[in-house]
């Protein structure tokens, strides 16, 4: 476990401030791990998700031995879940992708989300097909762009394996949250369909269904081109970018219940102020349209008639000069400083 740091200055403070708890938080981090054995189609499939996820991603070059659903001790006498929880606060990661190929699941896929430095749920998914973004010859998305989700099926809002899916893959590829978004700054869109569901899975409890007739997940990401319409509407066409990925379901682990209640609970923060991004009223302060926090200072009247200024030796005439008048065409001084007399005009 990691010990309780104390900050010794203002700016190790300002850093632990930024890591709590926050009423609008901040975009999810990523952390793309490979296992002891990951293999080259899920090398490349988390290589793909790592540019959709940029730059809220980190990615751990060395393989790490790894097993979420396994409650044994590895080698290093750690639990696969603390070592988890420990690069989760070191990182501030709320989210890791694994990557782990083994004979029995093989090209396997976990996506694990954490809350309060804890593992909250898991799901495992199999890449059955997986065509890179490479092999897509069209522009790609800027990073940090903001995807538009699309889920193409009833089980998604019915059927609890495919509820958690979706709102882990939400998860994965939501960003800042914001309330709008211009038109033009809409790049790409990620649609996730499900195969034909096979008769009766709609009405057939969770319990008595497997894996195995569950039907398969297929994921495709594509580009948005505005094309005139004649209206002040453009028309919208999807060019396929990558990458293209076809899923199967396994192993998932669910929330606990009353960790999952503390973790949707929200705070009684005004509408407007959530709005605006302040949480708290704050006086003298607002977020202006570009979302930057500014500040008004006020300050009393000030007489600048009463103003005096320092007389400088290199606006004064010379000593010689009898008829010499300063600024105001009052009294004259010489290089010494000396008043001389008044001259009349």
């Amino acid at each position: 476990m990691l010990r309780t740091v104390r900050p010794k200055n203002a700016r190790s403070k300002r850093a632990l401030d930024a890591r709590a708890p926050k009423e609008i938080e901040d975009a999810r981090t990523a952390i793309f791990v490979k296992g002891t054995h990951a293999g080259e189609r899920v090398s490349s499939v988390m290589k793909d998700l790592m540019a959709l996820k940029r730059p809220h991603c980190i990615s751990f070059s060395k393989k790490n031995d790894i097993h979420p659903f396994d409650a044994t001790t590895s080698s290093s006498g750690s639990t696969s879940q603390s070592s988890l929880e420990f690069w989760a606060a070191k990182n501030d990661a709320s989210l890791f992708v694994i990557g782990q190929t083994t004979k029995k699941r093989p090209h396997g896929l976990t996506l694990v989300r954490m809350y309060d430095g804890r593992v909250l749920d898991m799901c495992e998914v199999g890449v059955e097909e997986h065509k890179s973004m490479d092999s897509f010859k069209t522009p790609k998305p800027r990073p940090g762009n903001k995807p538009l989700m699309h889920f193409a099926s009833e089980l998604f809002d019915t059927h609890p394996r495919f509820i958690q899916l979706k709102s882990l893959l939400i998860s994965l590829f939501n960003g800042e949250v914001i309330d709008s978004i211009c038109l033009n700054g809409l790049e790409h869109v990620i649609s996730v369909s499900l195969s034909p569901t096979p008769a009766g899975l709609t009405t057939a409890s969770p319990e008595t269904t497997t894996n195995l007739n569950l039907p398969k997940v297929h994921i495709r990401a594509y580009t948005t081109q505005l094309l005139p319409s004649g209206t002040r509407v453009p028309r919208v066409e999807l060019t396929p970018m990558g990458p293209a990925l076809d899923l199967v379901m396994r192993r998932h682990q669910d929330a606990d219940t009353e960790t999952w209640k503390q973790a949707m609970k929200r705070p009684k923060v005004v509408k407007k102020d959530i709005e605006s991004g302040l949480g708290k009223k704050r006086k003298n302060m607002e977020v202006d349209e570009m979302g930057d926090l500014r500040g008004r200072v006020h300050v009393g009247k000030q007489d600048l008639s009463k103003l005096v200024g320092k007389k400088m030796k290199g606006l004064k005439k010379g000593s010689g000069d009898d008829n010499a008048m300063d600024l105001d065409g009052e009294d004259a001084w010489d290089i010494g400083g000396k008043k001389k007399r008044k001259i009349q005009t």
